[in-house]
């Protein structure tokens, strides 16, 4: 019997991206321009001033995330 390969990994790490506003730094991955996944810790959730629906991203972490991937600091992976 062999393992499959846990290909959930096969589209980049996680790279930290922090927030211009607050500060707050969370681990940010892009599958695609139009997919972002965000992880948060418990520190940037105190930090964060724009969080105020914790389903929702805050907009000046959304615009930092954005000028990461224009900027090649993160790779979109596509």
């Amino acid at each position: 019997m062999t393992a499959r390969q846990d290909e959930r990994l096969l589209d980049g790490p996680l790279l930290p991206v922090r927030c211009r506003r607050c500060a707050a730094e969370v681990m940010v991955r892009k599958s695609s321009w139009e997919q972002t996944s965000i992880q948060w810790n418990a520190e940037a959730r105190r930090a964060c001033t724009g969080l105020d629906d914790p389903h929702a991203t805050c907009p000046a972490l959304r615009s930092a995330i954005q000028e990461a991937a224009l900027n090649g600091a993160i790779t979109v992976v596509e």
